[in-house]
């Protein structure tokens, strides 16, 4: 029997979302290796022990996270793919999940010593709240309908990742770490993108359940979120009760949980709004990237694109 295999043709689109999200995408590539971090250092040696303490400790837990994106988070929706261009998209979110997991890296080899990036890695592989979100995610993507995987990596890409970005927005609302916090909102600004296209996909296979089908997965979506939901409030607990940032966090999260929410297609399930979140890290993710002299070294051709501030229509995913 012989085996034909199809070339991919991006002059005829199925569906023009998969087209204007790679564009988007491709837009805004960008790599850590063009921030300057060492420019950080002297708000760093600034910090108590304890706030050195917790940014460790929430970058080792985006580490984990975005690893287990990068390595199976994306591979476990690559299989109910609908057009060709999906999975070109797929293959390019594959890769900035990689970026994103090399960035953190990054931040550890210029604010930390070896022995402290030991210590952090340690914590985080053997901290009980972050290894049973991972462990959630990740029995979802090996085991779970394609449209439960789908959720799975919605729930991670615009809830879970916010217990960590809360601190160096924080920071960067308080003139602090501007350039550890210019690497995280260009994060987020990916994983805003992530996380609207595969609630997409999700509705559009979603819409094609019977009534009943779809009353009885929105009870397990919600159940999940609930889950999820309980565990992230203990592991809050655990990073920010020192210095009490602790029901802010949970109010960020509550935010950003409903925001996955809004991305699936379905209604919010927390009474928190944007108004409700500390302005100040509001004003960290509404503060636009800079465009650093640093650039020229690489040519006027990479500039970042600007971080503007995510809107609620913003994952009312019509895209237009």
């Amino acid at each position: 029997m012989t085996t034909y295999y199809k070339a991919i043709n991006w002059n005829a689109i199925e569906d023009i979302i998969d087209k204007s999200t790679w564009e988007k995408l491709t837009e805004q590539f960008w790599l850590d290796t063009r921030i300057p971090l060492s420019n950080d250092l002297d708000d760093w040696r600034k910090l108590t022990a304890a706030e050195k303490d917790l940014v460790g400790k929430v970058f080792g837990g985006l580490t984990l996270l975005d690893t287990m994106q990068s390595q199976s988070g994306v591979e476990a929706i690559r299989g109910d793919v609908r057009t060709p261009h999906e999975e070109a998209v797929l293959n390019n979110i594959q890769f900035m999940e990689s970026v994103h997991a090399k960035s953190y890296s990054s931040i550890f080899s210029t604010l930390n010593t070896k022995s402290e990036i030991d210590e952090i890695f340690e914590w985080t592989n053997n901290n009980d709240y972050l290894q049973k979100k991972a462990k959630i995610i990740n029995e979802i993507y090996e085991n779970g309908a394609a449209l439960q995987k789908k959720v799975a990596s919605t729930f991670l890409e615009t809830f879970l990742f916010y217990s960590g970005f809360f601190t160096p927005l924080y920071y960067l609302g308080n003139n602090k770490l501007a350039n550890v916090a210019e690497i995280i909102k260009l994060i987020i600004r990916d994983e805003s993108v992530h996380g609207t296209y595969i609630g997409y996909k999700f509705q559009l296979g979603f819409n094609e359940l019977s009534e009943t089908e779809q009353e009885e997965f929105r009870d397990w979506m919600y159940d999940l979120l609930y889950q999820l939901y309980e565990n992230e409030e203990k592991y809050t607990e655990t990073l920010y009760d020192e210095l009490g940032w602790t029901e802010e966090v949970k109010t960020f999260l509550r935010y950003n949980a409903n925001k996955a929410l809004m991305n699936l297609g379905q209604d919010p399930l927390f009474p928190d709004t944007a108004s409700d979140v500390n302005p100040i890290v509001m004003n960290g993710i509404s503060t636009g990237t800079s465009n650093h002299d640093f650039f020229s070294q690489v040519g006027n051709g990479y500039l970042l694109g600007n971080v503007e501030a995510m809107r609620d229509e913003d994952y009312l995913i019509g895209m237009k």
